[in-house]
Protein backbone atom coordinates (compact mmCIF):
# COMPACT_ATOMS: atom_id res chain seq x y z
CA UNK A 1 0.00 0.00 0.00
CA UNK A 2 1.31 3.78 -0.80
CA UNK A 3 1.66 6.14 1.63
CA UNK A 4 -1.66 7.65 -0.29
CA UNK A 5 -3.39 5.15 0.50
CA UNK A 6 -2.49 3.99 3.89
CA UNK A 7 -3.36 8.14 5.15
CA UNK A 8 -6.79 8.02 2.76
CA UNK A 9 -7.64 4.54 4.69
CA UNK A 10 -6.70 5.97 8.25
CA UNK A 11 -8.75 9.23 7.55
CA UNK A 12 -11.73 6.82 6.19
CA UNK A 13 -11.96 4.95 9.87
CA UNK A 14 -13.15 7.61 11.99
CA UNK A 15 -15.90 8.64 9.12
CA UNK A 16 -16.84 5.03 9.19
CA UNK A 17 -17.41 5.06 12.97
CA UNK A 18 -18.71 8.24 12.69
CA UNK A 19 -21.55 7.22 10.35
CA UNK A 20 -21.83 3.68 12.04
CA UNK A 21 -22.72 5.72 15.41
CA UNK A 22 -25.49 7.99 13.87
CA UNK A 23 -27.39 4.95 12.69
CA UNK A 24 -26.93 3.63 15.92
CA UNK A 25 -28.60 6.75 17.52
CA UNK A 26 -31.08 7.32 14.66
CA UNK A 27 -32.49 3.96 15.36
CA UNK A 28 -32.23 4.03 19.21
CA UNK A 29 -34.82 7.39 18.05
CA UNK A 30 -37.46 4.56 17.39
CA UNK A 31 -38.23 3.28 20.96
CA UNK A 32 -38.92 4.92 23.78
CA UNK A 33 -38.80 2.58 26.47
CA UNK A 34 -40.03 2.55 30.36
CA UNK A 35 -37.44 1.62 32.88
CA UNK A 36 -38.73 -1.73 34.64
CA UNK A 37 -36.66 -3.88 37.87
CA UNK A 38 -37.81 -7.79 36.87
CA UNK A 39 -37.80 -9.81 40.16
CA UNK A 40 -34.79 -12.01 40.88
CA UNK A 41 -35.36 -15.16 38.52
CA UNK A 42 -36.17 -18.74 39.88
CA UNK A 43 -34.03 -21.38 39.57
CA UNK A 44 -34.15 -24.83 37.43
CA UNK A 45 -35.00 -26.90 40.63
CA UNK A 46 -37.65 -29.20 42.10
CA UNK A 47 -40.88 -29.45 39.58
CA UNK A 48 -38.27 -26.97 37.19
CA UNK A 49 -35.45 -29.15 37.22
CA UNK A 50 -33.65 -29.27 33.68
CA UNK A 51 -34.14 -32.34 32.10
CA UNK A 52 -34.08 -33.51 28.16
CA UNK A 53 -37.74 -34.96 28.26
CA UNK A 54 -38.25 -33.19 24.63
CA UNK A 55 -34.76 -34.41 23.14
CA UNK A 56 -37.06 -37.24 21.95
CA UNK A 57 -39.11 -35.10 19.30
CA UNK A 58 -39.07 -35.58 15.62
CA UNK A 59 -39.23 -32.32 13.03
CA UNK A 60 -42.36 -32.47 10.61
CA UNK A 61 -40.91 -29.88 7.77
CA UNK A 62 -43.45 -26.58 7.07
CA UNK A 63 -42.64 -26.51 3.31
CA UNK A 64 -40.14 -23.70 3.41
CA UNK A 65 -42.26 -21.63 5.94
CA UNK A 66 -41.63 -20.62 9.46
CA UNK A 67 -43.17 -19.82 12.86
CA UNK A 68 -46.06 -22.27 13.22
CA UNK A 69 -48.61 -20.57 15.78
CA UNK A 70 -51.49 -21.39 17.69
CA UNK A 71 -52.30 -25.27 16.43
CA UNK A 72 -55.91 -25.99 16.51
CA UNK A 73 -57.31 -29.40 15.61
CA UNK A 74 -60.20 -30.73 13.54
CA UNK A 75 -63.02 -33.09 14.17
CA UNK A 76 -61.19 -36.06 12.14
CA UNK A 77 -57.29 -35.12 13.67
CA UNK A 78 -55.75 -32.78 11.65
CA UNK A 79 -53.36 -30.18 12.46
CA UNK A 80 -53.91 -26.72 11.45
CA UNK A 81 -51.35 -23.71 12.24
CA UNK A 82 -50.29 -20.08 10.80
CA UNK A 83 -46.64 -19.91 9.06
CA UNK A 84 -44.88 -16.75 7.81
CA UNK A 85 -42.94 -17.11 4.17
CA UNK A 86 -39.33 -16.35 6.13
CA UNK A 87 -37.40 -16.50 9.12
CA UNK A 88 -37.26 -12.96 9.55
CA UNK A 89 -40.17 -11.85 7.48
CA UNK A 90 -43.50 -11.69 9.34
CA UNK A 91 -45.52 -10.54 6.55
CA UNK A 92 -47.25 -13.27 3.89
CA UNK A 93 -47.44 -16.97 4.23
CA UNK A 94 -49.96 -19.63 5.26
CA UNK A 95 -51.98 -21.74 6.65
CA UNK A 96 -51.24 -25.18 7.01
CA UNK A 97 -52.51 -29.12 7.15
CA UNK A 98 -50.57 -31.38 9.15
CA UNK A 99 -52.52 -34.84 8.39
CA UNK A 100 -52.36 -37.85 10.99
CA UNK A 101 -49.69 -39.49 9.74
CA UNK A 102 -47.65 -35.89 9.32
CA UNK A 103 -47.96 -35.21 5.78
CA UNK A 104 -48.08 -31.20 5.47
CA UNK A 105 -49.82 -29.64 3.03
CA UNK A 106 -51.22 -25.81 1.96
CA UNK A 107 -54.86 -24.99 3.58
CA UNK A 108 -54.60 -21.99 2.45
CA UNK A 109 -52.28 -18.94 0.76
CA UNK A 110 -52.67 -15.89 2.87
CA UNK A 111 -51.26 -12.37 2.24
CA UNK A 112 -50.32 -11.97 6.32
CA UNK A 113 -49.39 -14.22 9.05
CA UNK A 114 -51.93 -16.12 10.57
CA UNK A 115 -51.21 -16.00 14.27
CA UNK A 116 -54.47 -17.54 16.30
CA UNK A 117 -57.27 -19.31 14.76
CA UNK A 118 -59.99 -21.85 16.25
CA UNK A 119 -63.36 -23.68 14.62
CA UNK A 120 -66.42 -22.36 15.47
CA UNK A 121 -69.05 -25.41 16.07
CA UNK A 122 -69.75 -24.68 12.09
CA UNK A 123 -66.70 -26.20 11.53
CA UNK A 124 -65.63 -22.60 10.25
CA UNK A 125 -62.17 -21.56 11.17
CA UNK A 126 -62.03 -18.16 12.69
CA UNK A 127 -58.80 -16.85 12.54
CA UNK A 128 -56.63 -13.61 13.75
CA UNK A 129 -54.66 -12.33 10.63
CA UNK A 130 -51.51 -10.11 11.26
CA UNK A 131 -52.16 -6.28 10.03
CA UNK A 132 -55.81 -7.53 9.29
CA UNK A 133 -57.93 -8.15 12.20
CA UNK A 134 -60.35 -10.95 13.29
CA UNK A 135 -61.55 -13.01 10.02
CA UNK A 136 -63.62 -16.09 9.48
CA UNK A 137 -62.69 -18.01 6.91
CA UNK A 138 -65.53 -20.25 5.09
CA UNK A 139 -64.99 -23.67 3.79
CA UNK A 140 -64.23 -22.83 0.04
CA UNK A 141 -61.67 -20.59 1.47
CA UNK A 142 -63.24 -17.06 1.02
CA UNK A 143 -62.83 -14.68 3.81
CA UNK A 144 -65.00 -12.08 5.64
CA UNK A 145 -63.30 -9.67 7.73
CA UNK A 146 -65.55 -9.49 11.18
CA UNK A 147 -63.10 -7.10 13.45
CA UNK A 148 -60.61 -4.55 12.63
CA UNK A 149 -60.52 -2.35 15.39
CA UNK A 150 -60.96 -2.72 19.25
CA UNK A 151 -63.32 -0.23 21.48
CA UNK A 152 -60.68 2.15 21.78
CA UNK A 153 -59.87 2.41 17.87
CA UNK A 154 -57.00 1.05 17.68
CA UNK A 155 -55.93 -1.36 14.76
CA UNK A 156 -55.82 -5.42 15.52
CA UNK A 157 -52.27 -5.10 13.83
CA UNK A 158 -51.19 -8.64 15.44
CA UNK A 159 -53.61 -10.28 17.21
CA UNK A 160 -53.18 -13.77 19.07
CA UNK A 161 -54.44 -16.40 21.87
CA UNK A 162 -57.72 -17.14 20.07
CA UNK A 163 -59.95 -19.01 21.57
CA UNK A 164 -63.94 -19.72 21.16
CA UNK A 165 -66.43 -20.44 24.03
CA UNK A 166 -69.21 -22.80 24.06
CA UNK A 167 -71.56 -19.86 23.70
CA UNK A 168 -69.61 -18.95 20.19
CA UNK A 169 -67.90 -16.12 22.26
CA UNK A 170 -64.43 -15.45 20.71
CA UNK A 171 -61.74 -14.21 23.04
CA UNK A 172 -58.38 -12.76 22.23
CA UNK A 173 -55.25 -10.88 22.82
CA UNK A 174 -54.45 -7.45 21.09
CA UNK A 175 -50.68 -7.80 21.00
CA UNK A 176 -49.69 -5.00 19.27
CA UNK A 177 -51.24 -1.63 16.85
CA UNK A 178 -47.81 -1.75 15.17
CA UNK A 179 -47.52 -3.78 12.10
CA UNK A 180 -44.59 -6.50 13.45
CA UNK A 181 -43.32 -7.46 10.29
CA UNK A 182 -40.18 -8.58 11.35
CA UNK A 183 -38.33 -10.23 15.04
CA UNK A 184 -36.89 -5.97 15.36
CA UNK A 185 -40.12 -5.61 16.09
CA UNK A 186 -40.53 -7.91 19.10
CA UNK A 187 -37.41 -6.72 20.48
CA UNK A 188 -39.33 -3.69 20.39
CA UNK A 189 -41.83 -4.57 22.24
CA UNK A 190 -40.17 -6.09 24.92
CA UNK A 191 -37.57 -3.29 25.41
CA UNK A 192 -40.27 -0.79 25.34
CA UNK A 193 -42.06 -2.72 28.43
CA UNK A 194 -45.14 -0.62 27.94
CA UNK A 195 -48.68 -1.87 28.83
CA UNK A 196 -49.68 -1.16 25.03
CA UNK A 197 -51.89 -4.62 24.49
CA UNK A 198 -55.16 -5.59 25.54
CA UNK A 199 -58.14 -8.58 25.95
CA UNK A 200 -61.56 -8.42 23.96
CA UNK A 201 -64.27 -10.55 23.46
CA UNK A 202 -66.19 -10.47 20.30
CA UNK A 203 -69.95 -11.90 20.13
CA UNK A 204 -70.13 -13.09 16.99
CA UNK A 205 -73.92 -12.87 16.52
CA UNK A 206 -74.53 -9.07 18.41
CA UNK A 207 -71.21 -7.65 16.30
CA UNK A 208 -70.27 -6.07 19.98
CA UNK A 209 -66.87 -6.18 21.05
CA UNK A 210 -66.16 -5.94 24.96
CA UNK A 211 -62.99 -4.99 26.33
CA UNK A 212 -61.96 -7.46 29.22
CA UNK A 213 -58.13 -5.53 29.53
CA UNK A 214 -56.54 -2.80 28.87
CA UNK A 215 -52.61 -2.18 28.91
CA UNK A 216 -51.09 -5.14 28.79
CA UNK A 217 -47.73 -6.09 28.38
CA UNK A 218 -46.89 -8.25 25.92
CA UNK A 219 -50.37 -9.54 25.69
CA UNK A 220 -49.72 -13.06 24.04
CA UNK A 221 -51.47 -16.62 24.67
CA UNK A 222 -54.74 -17.27 25.73
CA UNK A 223 -57.07 -20.38 27.62
CA UNK A 224 -60.61 -20.34 28.79
CA UNK A 225 -60.92 -22.46 31.81
CA UNK A 226 -62.51 -25.85 32.07
CA UNK A 227 -65.90 -23.81 33.88
CA UNK A 228 -65.48 -21.04 31.35
CA UNK A 229 -65.56 -18.97 34.48
CA UNK A 230 -62.17 -17.17 33.98
CA UNK A 231 -59.41 -17.12 31.02
CA UNK A 232 -55.78 -16.52 31.45
CA UNK A 233 -53.30 -14.29 29.79
CA UNK A 234 -49.63 -14.44 29.48
CA UNK A 235 -47.66 -11.42 29.43
CA UNK A 236 -44.44 -12.40 27.52
CA UNK A 237 -42.12 -9.87 28.61
CA UNK A 238 -42.96 -9.23 32.33
CA UNK A 239 -42.66 -13.31 32.53
CA UNK A 240 -45.94 -14.40 33.90
CA UNK A 241 -49.78 -15.61 33.29
CA UNK A 242 -52.52 -13.40 34.35
CA UNK A 243 -56.18 -14.63 35.29
CA UNK A 244 -59.47 -12.26 34.28
CA UNK A 245 -62.87 -13.55 36.04
CA UNK A 246 -65.03 -13.39 32.85
CA UNK A 247 -67.99 -14.97 34.59
CA UNK A 248 -69.55 -15.57 38.93
CA UNK A 249 -69.05 -13.44 41.62
CA UNK A 250 -65.66 -12.16 40.59
CA UNK A 251 -66.45 -11.12 37.28
CA UNK A 252 -64.65 -8.43 35.79
CA UNK A 253 -61.74 -8.64 38.49
CA UNK A 254 -58.12 -10.00 37.59
CA UNK A 255 -55.25 -11.14 39.82
CA UNK A 256 -51.86 -12.99 39.28
CA UNK A 257 -51.97 -16.69 38.06
CA UNK A 258 -48.50 -17.05 37.93
CA UNK A 259 -45.70 -14.70 38.63
CA UNK A 260 -42.04 -14.85 38.06
CA UNK A 261 -41.52 -17.20 35.31
CA UNK A 262 -38.08 -18.78 34.70
CA UNK A 263 -38.76 -18.13 30.71
CA UNK A 264 -41.17 -16.41 28.02
CA UNK A 265 -44.07 -17.55 28.50
CA UNK A 266 -46.05 -17.73 25.03
CA UNK A 267 -49.16 -19.73 23.90
CA UNK A 268 -51.31 -21.69 26.91
CA UNK A 269 -53.72 -24.78 25.80
CA UNK A 270 -55.17 -27.25 27.86
CA UNK A 271 -54.07 -30.39 28.34
CA UNK A 272 -55.89 -34.12 28.03
CA UNK A 273 -56.00 -34.15 31.70
CA UNK A 274 -57.60 -30.77 32.30
CA UNK A 275 -54.79 -28.50 33.09
CA UNK A 276 -52.86 -26.63 31.00
CA UNK A 277 -49.39 -26.82 29.06
CA UNK A 278 -47.35 -23.29 28.89
CA UNK A 279 -45.29 -22.95 25.56
CA UNK A 280 -41.60 -21.06 26.32
CA UNK A 281 -40.01 -18.68 23.46
CA UNK A 282 -37.40 -19.27 26.12
CA UNK A 283 -35.41 -19.04 29.10
CA UNK A 284 -34.93 -15.35 30.45
CA UNK A 285 -31.98 -13.53 29.40
CA UNK A 286 -29.87 -12.39 32.66
CA UNK A 287 -28.26 -9.70 30.23
CA UNK A 288 -31.86 -8.39 29.15
CA UNK A 289 -32.95 -8.38 32.59
CA UNK A 290 -30.13 -6.20 33.71
CA UNK A 291 -30.68 -3.65 31.05
CA UNK A 292 -34.02 -3.25 32.30
CA UNK A 293 -33.86 -0.48 34.37
CA UNK A 294 -31.36 1.35 32.40
CA UNK A 295 -33.66 3.09 29.43
CA UNK A 296 -30.53 4.70 28.03
CA UNK A 297 -29.06 1.73 27.66
CA UNK A 298 -31.99 -0.24 26.21
CA UNK A 299 -32.01 2.75 23.51
CA UNK A 300 -28.33 1.81 22.42
CA UNK A 301 -29.21 -2.08 22.54
CA UNK A 302 -32.26 -1.28 19.89
CA UNK A 303 -30.13 1.05 17.79
CA UNK A 304 -27.66 -1.74 17.31
CA UNK A 305 -27.67 -3.43 13.38
CA UNK A 306 -29.92 -6.32 13.84
CA UNK A 307 -27.31 -8.99 12.97
CA UNK A 308 -25.62 -8.13 16.41
CA UNK A 309 -28.77 -7.49 18.67
CA UNK A 310 -29.07 -10.23 21.10
CA UNK A 311 -31.02 -13.11 19.59
CA UNK A 312 -33.45 -15.54 22.00
CA UNK A 313 -30.88 -18.69 22.91
CA UNK A 314 -32.19 -21.85 21.56
CA UNK A 315 -33.94 -23.45 24.48
CA UNK A 316 -37.17 -25.87 24.71
CA UNK A 317 -39.43 -25.45 27.25
CA UNK A 318 -42.78 -26.49 28.12
CA UNK A 319 -44.69 -26.27 31.26
CA UNK A 320 -47.96 -28.51 32.80
CA UNK A 321 -49.83 -26.25 35.40
CA UNK A 322 -52.99 -27.04 37.36
CA UNK A 323 -55.84 -24.68 37.65
CA UNK A 324 -54.44 -23.08 40.54
CA UNK A 325 -51.39 -22.36 38.79
CA UNK A 326 -49.04 -25.03 40.53
CA UNK A 327 -46.28 -26.71 38.39
CA UNK A 328 -46.61 -29.96 37.96
CA UNK A 329 -44.19 -31.15 35.35
CA UNK A 330 -41.87 -29.66 32.87
CA UNK A 331 -39.89 -30.72 30.06
CA UNK A 332 -37.11 -29.23 27.87
CA UNK A 333 -34.33 -29.48 25.76
CA UNK A 334 -31.86 -27.08 27.47
CA UNK A 335 -29.39 -27.04 24.31
CA UNK A 336 -31.90 -26.55 22.24
CA UNK A 337 -30.50 -29.47 19.67
CA UNK A 338 -34.29 -30.31 18.83
CA UNK A 339 -36.64 -28.04 20.24
CA UNK A 340 -35.02 -24.15 19.43
CA UNK A 341 -38.26 -22.78 20.38
CA UNK A 342 -41.94 -24.42 22.24
CA UNK A 343 -43.65 -20.81 22.00
CA UNK A 344 -47.03 -22.59 20.39
CA UNK A 345 -48.07 -26.08 21.89
CA UNK A 346 -50.72 -28.38 21.47
CA UNK A 347 -51.66 -32.03 23.02
CA UNK A 348 -52.87 -34.60 20.50
CA UNK A 349 -53.57 -38.68 20.48
CA UNK A 350 -50.24 -38.64 23.08
CA UNK A 351 -48.06 -35.86 21.49
CA UNK A 352 -47.22 -32.48 22.04
CA UNK A 353 -46.50 -30.56 19.00
CA UNK A 354 -44.36 -27.31 18.97
CA UNK A 355 -43.69 -24.61 17.22
CA UNK A 356 -42.40 -21.30 17.48
CA UNK A 357 -41.70 -17.64 15.75
CA UNK A 358 -38.65 -19.07 13.77
CA UNK A 359 -38.70 -22.20 13.56
CA UNK A 360 -39.17 -23.97 9.94
CA UNK A 361 -40.61 -27.28 11.44
CA UNK A 362 -42.99 -28.20 14.18
CA UNK A 363 -41.42 -30.66 16.89
CA UNK A 364 -43.21 -33.40 17.93
CA UNK A 365 -42.51 -35.16 21.06
CA UNK A 366 -43.90 -38.59 22.74
CA UNK A 367 -45.69 -38.02 26.06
Amino acid sequence: MTKKNSYTAIRLIPIGLISCLFIVLLNSCAIQPKAWSPPKKPKFEGKLALNERLSNASPIHLLGYYGAEEFVVDNVGNIYCGVHKGEKDFSSGAILKITPDDMVEEFLVTDNWVTGMQFDKTGTLIALMNDVGLVKIHPDKSIDTLLTTTPNGRQIRMGTGLKIASDGTIYFVNMSSTNMTSWKYVNKLILEMKPTGGVYSFNPKSKVTTTISEGNYFGNGLEISKNEDFILVSETSKYRILKYWIKGEKRGQSEAFMNNLAGFPNNISKSHSGNYWIGFTTKRNDQLDKIHPKVRMKKIVYGLPSFVQPKPEKFGMVVEVSEEGEILQSLFDSKGKVVTEAGAVVEHNGFLYLGGDIVSYVSKSKL
